[in-house]
């Protein structure tokens, strides 16, 4: 994967030279050494990461204009929209973390919203069980889609160049087209071939032209997203909500038995909050508060695991690995427990991320044994059954003057609801899967029925994705996040813990091995091959039910010096895809 720089759908093609670069977070030394030239960016003049080679360089050259953060940010996330349709998106959803200069940070939740039209029960069969396949793709499938509104809030409250400036890249990659790559190019005949086929819009605005197979090299060209675009960039975004964008999604939803009306349209707002921050061995860790579980899950977690010493033994130690399994466990029970939109239920966050509260967890945790998820829960478990999908994009930001953005947003899954919406070229999300939709049933598959996160009209549904930034001494050290369902919490968690409980520099970081356990189903996922089995087999012993896969996550994340001021972009190999542009 090259490092380069865009000017514009012109790249030229910059070679950095080999380094190694110590460089000093509070007082510890972080030694970047990349293995190969392209391994990681560096700059002092910002640097953008993403899951997109062009969304990357969009919001890079963004900042070379004179942009900030934010700036970049916007422009990155509506070239994502074209880019990497699988999840970037204007039909979606998200949340972003802005932290500026001055160290005042907040969060923007734009998360989807139910529209007026749902109910508890809108996704149960006649037998009363859960019919997935009404969340899975259609026009039930959507949530009202927050990504525009909060995008715009963002840009409102800390853009620096005009609006039309940020979102006509975007345009351009729509209206002139842009390369496809292979792995591209095979999800596209995956989806206009499977799940896309029911509909004729999704096939008109994804499938080849000439009705072939797409294949490497191939340039496509959105037409109908690049006049949405278009008219979002120079209209504004009301256009989205209350115009004639807002008029063609009313107008498919009541023609395909879709529930979204222009009025659920026209109320939705974003909200800005205040970030959930914690301490963990000196750093800040400021994240997402609710309707985001990830931020007070991330907290809880760390909390639990510094009351022991886990330096005595390796990273990759059985004994380490129990114990964050153990404080993911917890961390998850909470979740499910308590967790949902704070417009609609009291959550206790407070307590959630208070040390004392880890401390009684961590009291609890049986150092030579694993818990038992059921008798954790044995309160709210009401069925055991003999499992959030993988297709969100994060993307990390900083400036030269230090404004830090991560921001991590979603479709839901792989392409969302599948459905694009006719005369228009954008992509639905199919949000409304995670709600709880079977009030009262907590099952061993991991389906959740508590009251916090059921449907309610308005709500907006809890979330996994967990946009974070790390600061010590009051400067910023990391910003990260990831994709991957209810993964995610996770893989922020190991990519934190690693720089800064194991001193690991960014790329060894991103590229360790990455493991999950979320209180139910009872099982903890590491990736394949990542410790030896004999580790496994002493894991086992203690009572785990390990199962191996492939890989977990996209972990982009920026590592930056505020001595040096220097920046360093570590894309996440995992995804061929993603780069570092600065």
């Amino acid at each position: 994967m090259f490092v380069k720089t865009l000017s514009f759908l012109a790249p030229t093609i910059l070679i950095l030279s080999l380094f190694v670069s110590p460089f000093l977070i509070g007082e510890r030394s972080f030694a970047q050494t990349p293995t190969t030239q392209e391994d990681v960016v560096q700059s002092k003049n910002g640097v953008v990461v993403s899951a997109s080679t062009y969304a990357s360089d969009v919001g890079a050259e963004i900042l070379r204009q004179g942009g900030n953060a934010v700036d970049a940010a916007v422009a990155t996330a509506f070239a994502l929209a074209v880019t990497h349709p699988s999840a970037g998106n204007i039909g979606g959803g998200g949340f972003m973390v802005v932290r500026q200069p001055n160290g005042e940070a907040i969060t923007i939740d734009y998360r989807e919203k139910a529209p007026q039209a749902s109910t508890q029960t809108m996704y149960l069969n006649k037998a009363g069980e859960i019919d997935r396949s009404l969340t899975a793709a259609g026009y039930l499938a959507p949530g009202v889609p927050g990504t525009v509104r909060g995008l715009e809030t963002a840009h409102k409250k800390f853009g620096k160049l005009p609006w039309k400036t940020v979102v006509l890249p975007a345009v351009r990659l729509a209206e002139e087209g842009f390369v496809i790559s292979d792995s591209l190019a095979r999800a596209l005949n995956r989806e206009v071939s499977g799940s896309m086929s029911k509909f004729p819009a999704s096939v008109a605005a994804y499938g080849k032209p000439d009705g072939k197979q797409w294949a490497s090299g191939d340039k496509i060209i959105l037409k109908d997203l690049g006049k949405t675009l278009r008219s979002i960039a120079t209209d504004g975004p009301d256009v989205f909500y209350k115009g004639w964008i807002a008029d063609l999604i009313e107008v498919d939803m009541k023609a395909n038995g879709g529930i979204i009306t222009k009025k659920d349209l026209a109320a939705y707002q974003a909200k800005v909050r205040q970030p959930v921050t914690g301490i963990y061995k000196g750093y800040q860790i400021i994240s997402m508060p609710p309707p985001s579980s990830g931020g007070v899950a991330l907290i809880e977690m760390l909390n639990i695991l510094e009351n022991f010493d886990l330096k005595k033994n390796g990273r990759y130690s059985p004994q380490n690995i129990h114990l964050m399994i153990e404080a993911m466990r917890r961390g998850f029970f909470d979740r499910a427990r308590f967790l949902g939109d704070p417009d609609f239920t009291e959550i206790p966050v407070s307590k959630l991320i208070s040390k004392d509260y880890a401390k009684s967890l961590a009291a609890d945790i049986n150092l030579e044994k694993s818990s038992s998820s059921i008798e954790l829960g044995k309160d709210i478990v009401t069925k055991i059954i003999p499992n959030e999908s993988d297709e969100t994009t994060h993307f990390s930001v900083i400036d030269k003057n230090g404004m830090a953005v991560s921001n991590t947003y979603t479709l839901e899954g792989g392409y969302g609801s599948h459905v694009v919406v006719k005369g228009a070229g954008f992509l639905l999300n199919n949000e409304m899967g995670d709600f709880n939709k079977k009030p009262g049933e907590t099952n061993t598959r991991g389906d959740i029925g508590t009251p916090a996160n059921l449907i309610a009209p308005g709500k907006r549904m809890l979330s996994s994705m967990t946009p974070t930034i790390v600061t010590k001494d009051g400067k910023v050290v990391i910003v990260t996040g990831s994709p991957g369902g209810r993964t995610i919490i996770n893989t922020v968690f190991c990519i934190i813990f690693n720089v800064i409980e194991f001193g690991m520099n960014g790329r060894q970081a991103v590229d360790s091995p990455r493991m999950h356990h979320q209180w139910l189903p009872d099982t903890i996922s590491l990736e394949k091959d990542s410790i030896p089995e004999a580790d496994l087999e002493i894991l086992k012993k203690m009572g785990h039910d390990i199962r191996q896969q492939g890989t977990q996550g996209d972990g982009n994340t920026i590592i930056f010096d505020p001595k040096s001021k220097i920046a360093y972009g570590i894309n996440d190999k995992r995804n061929p895809t993603s780069k570092a542009s600065k």
